[in-house]
């Protein structure tokens, strides 16, 4: 096997060119399927191609570079939250796509690149490696409906002509995923790479709270059923039944609440919002759902409205990595970063996750400056960057070997 060297300055100008695609400030807009996304990835598919990979869109939209025969997959995701960072999934793409490039020129091992598409889960979460891993079908994808009602069919017919066939998992000896942390780990220890353990699972459901709509100026407080006040209940009920059911690094979240007719002088008659929660122990997740729908069924009886509850998606487990992938990359560590890595779980979700029901699977995480993610504050030290795509490519050998 011939060895190969990644060239930083190449990799640092691509990373900085693909975040101008919906560049906002510091950060991103690049959600899936809008106009900043499909230009992304258009140019995304050049640069595969100028690399010698081919470019591939499947029916979700997930782009490929795939290397001829049979390969190893590297690769992220390239869309953003609404308000995004820069590097969120970014730089695993932009990695991937320097390490494979850097391959072929020395005639070294064959590597694939992959974006998968709305990761960040505009139409739910890990969207396009849910569908190609098999977890989610096509029509049950295609029923989706982002926050502003428009369907995942609608949005992916907005791929054209570039839509091709699933790529065959088949093809490609495992898969390793570069992140950013999106935590304050890495960064308050001073080191520059977590060797990733294993990612936590994550239940969400879409809670309906219906009360009764009403003058906010002559309705008695004793006669109202305000939706909201319903809401407020169920969040702060929650941080006290929990207590005896989660651990430090057990969370949940209300991250989306919308209130009708959300009008200053008008008693809230509905409250629509998104509960989810998140555990590296299955059932750890299982006991705090007990103590939601325990919770909302008390809510039902105490405030005088109605609750609905929908699940929104498939839960997701927590998956473990690949033993052989994170040997390969504590080595890889060892050497670029001696004495400066760390293996750790992730409290955030990946494509990863969807792709370990395929293939072994690794990923690797470099700091987030002051833990900031999924905001446009979201940094990380260019040296940091350079050494973990070091680390990735080392790995990469190794397991190519």
């Amino acid at each position: 096997m011939k060895p190969f060297a990644v060239d930083p300055s190449r990799f640092l100008r691509d990373l900085h060119t693909l975040r101008g695609f919906g560049r906002d400030g510091s950060g991103v807009r690049r959600r899936a399927f809008t106009q900043a996304d499909l230009d992304a990835r258009d140019w995304l598919a050049e640069r595969m191609a100028q690399a010698g990979l081919e470019p591939r869109f499947d029916p979700v939209g997930n782009l490929f570079g795939l290397a001829p025969g049979r390969s190893l997959l590297l690769g992220s995701h390239s869309d953003s939250q609404p308000e995004g960072g820069w590097l969120d999934g970014a730089l695993g793409v932009i990695a991937a796509l320097e390490i494979a490039r850097a391959s072929a020129e020395a005639g070294g091992p064959a590597f694939s690149v992959v974006s998968f598409q709305d990761e960040e889960g505009r139409f739910g979460a890990l969207t396009g490696s849910s569908v190609w891993s098999g977890k989610l079908s096509l029509a049950d994808a295609d029923a989706l409906l982002a926050t502003d009602g428009r369907r995942f069919a609608d949005a992916r017919a907005r791929l054209g002509d570039r839509m091709g066939d699933f790529i065959d998992p088949e093809r490609f000896s495992g898969f390793l995923e570069m992140h950013i942390e999106q935590g304050p780990v890495l960064d308050q220890a001073d080191e520059t790479i977590g060797v990733v353990t294993g990612i936590v699972g994550l239940r969400q459901f879409q809670i309906t709270v219906q009360g009764e709509q009403n003058h906010a100026g002559t309705t008695p407080m004793a006669m109202r059923r305000d939706a909201f006040t319903a809401v407020t209940h169920i969040a702060t009920a929650l941080e006290d039944r929990f207590a005896n059911v989660v651990t430090p690094q057990s969370v949940w979240t209300i991250g989306h609440l919308r209130l009708e007719p959300n009008a200053s002088s008008i008693v809230p008659g509905r409250a629509v919002f998104t509960l989810q929660w998140r555990d590296a122990d299955d059932d750890r997740l299982a006991r705090m759902e007990g103590v939601i729908v325990d919770t909302l069924e008390e809510m039902r009886r105490t405030t005088g409205c109605s609750i609905a509850v929908d699940r929104l998606r498939q839960d997701l487990v927590p998956m473990p990595m690949d033993i052989a992938m994170q040997d390969a990359l504590s080595q890889a560590a060892e050497v670029v970063a001696p004495g400066r890595w760390r293996s750790m779980p992730s409290g955030a979700l990946h494509d990863a996750s969807n792709v370990a029901v395929l293939m072994p699977v690794g990923m690797l995480f470099v700091p987030s400056i002051n833990g900031i993610s999924h905001a446009f504050e979201e940094d990380t030290a260019e040296a940091d960057l350079v050494t973990g795509l070091e680390v990735l490519a080392d790995a990469a050998r190794r397991l190519a070997g």
